[in-house]
């Protein structure tokens, strides 16, 4: 549950003056469990791991009442890993999550470190939730950018169930402005039990040796609730050019379900990924997952995820904080999660 502090906290160095129309939340999760992952080179391997179904973290939102339907926002979302106390996001203070913007009648305007287009077409298409061994990010557009930094976003009011969002990211390459540049879109209805969601992304690379690249990520996907059931499915194309080697082209299926029982949830997805390179490096998974909800703010989980990679792939099971850094094709998860 979030903590507000309405009308008392002061905001901004040297302020003394607080606003009965200013609120700030300080939110949060613990999410600690076991991990088993299997065939990897090194055998199989049992830890204890921060951010399995969600990335631990803490963080810090507010908003201030500007008058005429204007108000300024931001957050501050800092990953941290629980299992260490460490932070997340290669040391980061605030890795997941920095921005301040304006909201209102117009859209929202924001800028900062923020989520891809992408990723949060992923985390709201996928059964999982781009959490557990089962995410499906583990094979479905392995290697997207997830978050960019020096972004700048704009997200639509929403329309008879429709909204628009733009995106740009700055290089900031002395010499080059298109060097490390970010380009995103996406487009979103939900109406009644539909959601539908179309992004894409169009991200300029430049690695340390100076060699640049570019990487395309297209997803479109849908969710249908019928109440017993929910319905997931998406579809993904990929292409990432390395001076001029091409390492991505890749086609990318999934298929999913989502079945509540009270507080008992089941979670299913099946995702494909075609390799249209020579190499043909195709993979497959298969998630499974439950969950059983303690309360409103506890849940107890456990989830099961299988890829079979051929012709040389080697796609690992990852988690919400072990993205692509599994050590095998297989991993058991069994944790807990507390929210507040």
């Amino acid at each position: 549950m979030k903590k507000k502090v309405v009308g008392a906290l002061i905001i901004g160095a040297g302020s003394g003056l607080c606003s009965a129309q200013s609120s700030v939340a300080m939110y949060g999760i613990m999410d600690l469990g076991v991990v088993s992952e299997s065939g990897g080179a090194g055998g199989r391997v049992l830890k204890l791991t921060s951010g399995i179904a969600n990335g631990s973290r803490l963080g810090f939102k507010g908003s201030e009442d500007l008058g005429g339907g204007m108000a300024a926002i931001f957050t501050m979302d800092a990953g941290i890993l629980a299992d260490t106390g460490a932070s997340a996001q290669g040391g980061l203070l605030f890795g997941r999550q920095a921005f301040v913007g304006l909201a209102g009648a117009a859209g929202t305007l924001r800028l900062g470190r923020q989520y891809t287009f992408i990723d949060s077409s992923l985390g709201a298409l996928d059964p999982f939730y781009l959490g557990f061994a089962g995410r499906m990010s583990n094979v479905f557009t392995a290697g997207y950018i997830s978050r960019v930094d020096n972004s700048i976003t704009y997200s639509s009011p929403v329309r008879g169930g429709l909204s628009g969002e733009l995106a740009y990211g700055f290089g900031e390459v002395p010499g080059d402005a298109s060097a490390r540049r970010y380009k995103g879109a996406a487009a979103t209805y939900a109406s009644g039990p539909l959601y539908l969601r179309m992004a894409h992304q169009d991200a300029n690379t430049l690695s340390a040796a100076l060699v640049a690249g570019r990487a395309r990520n297209t997803v479109l996907g849908a969710t249908w609730d019928f109440g017993v059931v929910k319905a997931h499915g998406a579809v993904a194309v990929s292409k990432s050019v390395a001076g001029a080697a091409t390492t991505v082209d890749s086609a990318d299926l999934m298929l999913g379900a989502t079945v509540p029982v009270g507080p008992h949830r089941v979670l299913f997805s099946y995702v494909r990924r075609d390799d249209r390179r020579a190499a043909n490096g195709d993979a497959s998974q298969i998630g499974i997952g439950y969950t059983y909800a303690l309360s409103k703010r506890s849940t107890l989980y456990a989830a099961y995820a299988h890829i079979d990679n051929r012709n040389g792939a080697a796609y690992v099971v990852g988690n919400a904080t072990d993205n692509g850094s599994g050590s095998g094709n297989q991993a058991w998860n069994l944790g807990l999660r507390h929210t507040f």
